[in-house]
């Protein structure tokens, strides 16, 4: 167990190699990177993740999935009604527009997913968390009769995470949130339509 200023190092770690990896990439990011920017030292490091380097993405990347979560709450757990689904959507597209190209859900698919085993699980994890809390809301509305009772729950929330991410990606190479805009609206009007 930690103390409480153990677990404020060990979070100022992560939090560290996490912005380290968002701005440089997984694989220009050393030890005494994550050191100097969270102002530690390798037995410091070492201390809190003795397994080295994995250790350490792997508590990176639980805490990016984490984050992807929250930055959507309260609106998120509160998918029943079309004023509701607007403002979860403009949440969404106002936090990657303020990210631009520091999204921890990239750097968790796109890098150290890629090269952490451990990670991919954690990222599957996260991706049906968030695809079965889009799904609740979907089933609500279509259980209210918002929705088409021919859409799929599961089917159009995958859809919505797959537009969330195309549109990131986008957004990631080209500065612009306009596809992520135009991809959300699009499966909203999906939704919608009756």
């Amino acid at each position: 167990m930690l103390t409480a200023k153990g677990a404020a190092t060990r979070d100022r770690i992560v939090a560290a190699a996490a912005a380290e990896i968002r701005e440089r990439g997984i694989t220009a990011v050393k030890l005494d990177d994550i050191g100097r920017r969270s102002r530690t030292g390798k037995s410091q490091l070492f201390h809190y993740f003795p397994d080295g380097k994995e250790q350490l993405l792997l508590a990176v990347a639980e805490r990016e999935a984490e984050q992807v979560l929250e930055d959507q709450e309260p609106h998120l757990g509160q998918l029943t009604s079309w004023d509701a689904w607007r403002e979860w959507r403009d949440v969404v597209v106002e936090k990657y527009r303020r990210q631009g190209v520091h999204c921890p859900l990239g750097v968790l698919i796109t890098e150290i997913g890629r090269h952490t085993p451990a990670a991919q699980t954690v990222t599957r994890q996260l991706l049906a968390q968030w695809q079965r809390r889009l799904e609740l809301g979907i089933e609500q509305m279509k259980a209210a009769g918002e929705i088409r009772a021919d859409v799929d729950p599961a089917r159009a929330s995958a859809a919505l995470i797959a537009a969330i991410q195309g549109g990131v990606a986008i957004l990631m190479s080209s500065g612009s949130a306009t596809h992520l805009e135009y991809a959300l609206d699009l499966c909203l009007d999906y939704l919608s339509a009756s």
